[in-house]
């Protein structure tokens, strides 16, 4: 096989759970799943505040089983990882702010729900594979650029403090129960179905959603640096870390170059979208207090190890995102 498989070879006619498969990134890689002939289960509260959406399924909702559930029902969790083959564990609270005004909501979804899932796998399904969607969040500020896998983590904030837990939780049920677990550090990602009702998930969303609307946006801190991943790519990392073992018990940062100011990202959207407007602004008090300045990854050790690049460029990443919304827009506001 090559460095990226033959990934129809690894999942076809296996068992896929994905929880928080109702959302951006899960959505996604539930639809490329089925392409390659897996057999999807999906696990979603459905909050309106964490990004599911069953439009995100559109054209592929009769080839997926979706349980209506949140993680923290842990009395459900065992009837839902047993059996399964693959565990792909995207479900999470990603707002920042709000991990700040409500962190015991924060805590029980993205630290004690994870050990839950954890030990349901430990006790009814322990030859499961798992890859654990965790954040570039928790590196906090950083003391270099391009962060690599070796920089120290101190996050900013209560959700990068949980995160931070929830990753180590998989690492030591890896490590000491044998649960075959990766952590994948997920720098901005973009693309089709993000959330773009508010800034929750990504600010880009909220960018892309006034573009369209044909008003104008704002930008907070116009000369910082940021890589962004395409959720194409950052469905293939999961794919790739799921199916080769070396990735067992290992931590990889997603991202990497090319990196751009958010005043040029901004630029680019309004060239792309051919009008527009923004309004570049101080970062809000509340929200400096959280913020973690100029951040790029080291994405070296996930293309060494698992032959991980990302395939699409910027400008290609966000030409599909502002045309899908064109699109669609009205399911997602």
């Amino acid at each position: 096989m090559s460095a990226r498989l033959n990934l129809r070879r690894v999942f076809a006619g296996r068992r896929v759970l994905i929880t928080g498969g109702l959302g951006f990134i899960g959505s996604n890689l539930a639809r490329t799943l089925v392409g390659l002939g897996a057999r999807v289960s999906i696990v979603d509260s459905l909050v309106p505040e964490y990004g599911g959406n069953r439009r995100n399924l559109a054209g592929i909702a009769a080839r997926v089983k979706v349980h209506v559930a949140d993680v923290r029902d842990w009395p459900r969790l065992p009837d839902l990882v047993r059996g399964q083959d693959f565990l792909f564990n995207l479900a999470g609270q990603t707002s920042h702010m709000d991990s700040m005004t409500d962190p015991q909501t924060d805590l029980d979804i993205n630290c004690r729900a994870q050990l839950a899932i954890l030990e349901a796998c430990r006790l009814h399904n322990p030859g499961i594979r798992i890859v654990f969607a965790s954040t570039r969040q928790i590196y906090g500020r950083p003391d270099y650029l391009p962060v690599d896998e070796r920089h120290p983590l101190r996050p900013v904030d209560v959700n990068g403090i949980n995160k931070m837990a929830g990753e180590a939780f998989h690492l030591l049920y890896s490590r000491v129960h044998g649960i075959a677990a990766t952590a994948l550090r997920l720098t901005n990602t973009i693309g089709p179905r993000m959330r773009i009702k508010d800034a929750r998930q990504t600010f880009v969303g909220v960018w892309v959603r006034r573009l369209v609307e044909g008003e104008p946006f704002e930008v907070w801190g116009g000369e910082q640096l940021r890589d962004f991943t395409y959720v194409d790519d950052a469905v293939e990392a999961f794919l790739l870390a799921a199916a080769k073992p070396e990735a067992v018990g290992q931590v990889f940062n997603l991202g990497g170059p090319p990196r751009v100011t958010l005043q040029r990202l901004a630029e680019l959207l309004v060239e792309i979208n051919r009008g527009g407007s923004f309004v570049v602004r101080e970062f809000p008090a509340d929200r400096r207090r959280i913020d973690i300045g100029d951040y790029f990854a080291d994405g070296r050790l996930i293309s060494r190890r698992l032959g991980w690049k990302p395939r699409t460029d910027l400008r290609t990443a966000l030409e599909r995102t502002v045309a899908y919304y064109r699109r669609e827009l009205g399911h997602y506001i």
